[in-house]
């Protein structure tokens, strides 16, 4: 990867609990997404401040924006958003946007987006997304992008992350 200790685990969180954040370890991505309720900024600084002490990336969730006005690691794109407008922000060099999908098209939405790493979901949790070890390798081998693999992975399933073309993993229930 082009960016120096790009993260290789990334944590979803809907809030900020320092229980949850406290011990994660190295190569960390925090990636700060709550739908049912707009981010306040103040909480974000204190966030943002909380992960620079642990040396974690903090990424926002569907806000660009704002994510560049309060100078975070970077934003993630979720696979329902397919705007294009954030195209024309005068971004720094190390910001980073991250993007996920579920299928091929998805994956080319994310290239036009300008996504460096786009997480392919869902790899093990079996829901409508679904993909499998199979499927999931077909789908990140079509791509140049930096894959991260989404869905279902737990401490048991962690090794056979081995056998797919990935840089790294996200979850939500693998942290906790």
């Amino acid at each position: 990867m082009t960016h120096n200790n790009f993260p290789i685990k990334y944590y979803f969180i809907d809030n900020f609990n320092t229980k949850n954040l406290n011990n994660l370890g190295n190569n960390i991505g925090i990636i700060y997404r709550n739908y049912s309720e707009k981010p306040k900024e103040k909480d974000l600084i204190i966030l943002k401040n909380f992960c620079k002490t642990k040396n974690y990336k903090l990424f926002l969730s569907n806000n660009i924006k704002l994510a560049m006005k309060l100078n975070l690691n970077g934003a993630y794109i979720p696979s329902f958003n397919n705007k294009i407008n954030h195209l024309s922000y005068n971004m720094k060099k190390k910001f980073i946007l991250l993007g996920s999908a579920h299928n091929h098209k998805e994956i080319r939405e994310k290239k036009k987006q300008k996504v460096k790493t786009v997480f392919i979901s869902s790899l093990f949790k079996k829901n409508k997304n679904f993909l499998g070890l199979n499927r999931f390798r077909i789908l990140s081998s079509n791509t140049k992008l930096n894959i991260i693999a989404l869905g279902g992975i737990n401490k048991i399933n962690e090794k056979k992350l081995n056998l797919i073309n990935c840089k790294g993993f996200a979850g939500i229930s693998y942290f906790k």
